[in-house]
Parts: structure tokens; sequence; C-alpha cells
């Protein structure tokens, strides 16, 4: 079959070409690249290995402005958690992810085009306080990571972002959250920053992560540029992905970012630079699950347009 091109993109083969050859269709594209080669989706983890990821919605968490209903968000985040853990009261949820003893660092995103909406890290705030945590030990930052003395001391480490497009990475991750951990973020952009899940071993972070929330109440899908930020690539798709498997999540998130460059170019269209990263994140690095197939998505709430 004839490959996909734009004039400043990758082709799907170029994709699969990448740092972590054929298997890198996992999170970008993988059920339709095999399709097309007419080859099963594979990887190198255990067959039995699943990860799951809970999608939850509410078509009220943003007003018409598109400001953040913060309470309704703080619903959706307790609805998320109490799903991914199989408990009913968020409290009681929480303290299976952290202990009074633990020392927490909510590592937020503070890119100004799309931040991570305080609404969120204080309902984040409240509820590990709820389980038990003093306010003196938990500590919201992003780009102050490595020079925040309560990041020195964290036992536990909470990573909350927005989902959007990225110039050197394909997409701005939950894996490439933690790049602020490194004493040089710049040294991670070779190779579409195909090895970002070594971050995950950094001292500061290894063994640490509690819970993942991708951010999806306004994504950005689409742009060019170091620093690109269009407001027409953004849509009202009022969600959050919630789970421990940060690789899984990331790849959940890619996937509703593929189906709506299909929607809205009416085409497939692949990313101005593959977010490889990802799928890297499984095969070399063994961060997590990848590959859809082995994803397993919880939807609550609001179902329009849900992409997925």
């Amino acid at each position: 079959m004839k490959s996909e091109q734009t004039p400043k993109g990758i082709t799907r083969r170029d994709f699969l070409r990448g740092a972590a050859g054929a298997t890198l269709a996992g999170a970008a594209g993988l059920n339709a690249w095999s399709q097309e080669t007419g080859r099963p989706p594979t990887s190198d983890a255990p067959a039995a290995q699943r990860a799951k990821v809970i999608l939850v919605r509410d078509e009220n968490v943003l007003t018409e402005s598109g400001q953040v209903n913060g309470e309704i968000l703080a619903r959706m985040l307790d609805d998320g958690v109490n799903a991914l853990l199989g408990r009913s009261d968020p409290v009681e949820a929480w303290k299976q992810l952290v202990k009074p003893s633990d020392t927490v660092g909510i590592k937020s995103n503070a890119w100004r085009f799309l931040p991570t909406p305080p609404e969120l890290e204080e309902a984040i705030k409240q509820r590990l306080i709820g389980a038990g945590v003093a306010p003196e030990r938990i500590g919201i930052d992003d780009r102050g990571v490595r020079h925040n003395p309560l990041f020195h001391q964290a036992t536990a480490l909470i990573n909350v972002r927005p989902m959007h497009t990225h110039h050197w990475a394909g997409v701005g991750s939950l894996i490439k959250n933690y790049i602020m951990f490194s004493d040089s973020p710049p040294s991670w952009h070779e190779d579409a920053c195909a090895n970002l899940a070594g971050l995950w071993d950094l001292p500061a972070v290894k063994g640490k992560t509690r819970l993942n929330i991708l951010v999806m109440l306004t994504p950005l899908f689409s742009g060019k540029g170091p620093h690109h930020f269009q407001p027409e690539y953004t849509w009202p798709y009022k969600g959050l992905l919630v789970g421990t498997d940060p690789v899984a999540v990331d790849a959940t998130g890619v996937s509703i970012l593929e189906a709506k460059r299909r929607l809205f170019f009416g085409k497939d269209e692949p990313f101005t630079v593959s977010p490889k990263h990802i799928v890297v994140a499984e095969e070399k690095f063994h961060l997590g699950v990848a590959d859809p197939n082995r994803i397993d998505v919880q939807k609550l709430g609001w179902t329009g347009n849900i992409l997925i």
C-alpha cells in the first residue's frame, strides 16, 4: 500500500524505522498499521501484562467561556481514582496510594498556554491531606523541582499534566513530564525524544510515582513550531485519563488525539514528529504498556464525541 506523507511530516513506514524497530507502531497508530501491513501488533512484553486506564468525562466541567468548574473536576478525579482502585470512597482510595509518613510531590506542568488547572492541583492536595499526609509535606511544582527541597525529600509523586502536541517529542506526555528532574532537559531531545522513559530511572523519580493523571479538558491536537499554540486546534473534550501506568495513559491519550486529527483533517494525519517515545518506553525501558490491545480503558460519565 502506498505510504501516507505530509510535506513536513513523516510516513507511517518512516515511523516504523525508528529507534525501536517495527514494534514502534504501538502507541501511534498500531491498529491502523496492523491493518495496513497485515501483520499483528507485537511486543516483547509478556502477553499477560495488561494495563488499566480510566477515562472520566463530564459535559459540565467547563463553562461556556471555558472556565473550569472546580467542584465537578474534583468529582471527576474522585470517580477516576475510585474506579482505578476498585473503591467507592475516595479517601480510602487515596489511602491505597499514599501513607501519612509520605512526603508527596505533585509534579504539575506550567506551560503557559495549557497549564495543569490549579483546581485540579488543589483537588489532589486535598485528597492527599484526607489520606493523612500533612500539608507541609505536600509540594506542587514544575520547572523548579530540581531545586525544590520538598521534591528532594519526596517519597511519592503524583504526575499530572495536560496533553498537547509537542515540537520535539510529538506530544507532551506524562512520560515527558519528568524532564525537569534532569539537569539538562535539552539533552533528551535527540531522535524525537525517543528515550524520555530514561527519566524515570533518575534517583529523584525512580519507583516513586503513585498516580498519573493526563488532563484532557481542552487538548491541543495539532501545531507546528517550538512553542506552537493555536486555539483552533484545541477542543472541549472535558476529560481526565487516570492510571498507575504512565505509558498506557499516554498511549490512550495519543489514540484520542489521532481520532480527533482524523475527524478534523478528514484523513489520517501523522504527527509532524512521531510520539514514538511512548512505545520506546515499553519496548526498551519496560516502563509500561503501549499496545492498545493490552490496555483496558474504562469509560465513565459523558460519552458525547468520545473518540475511543
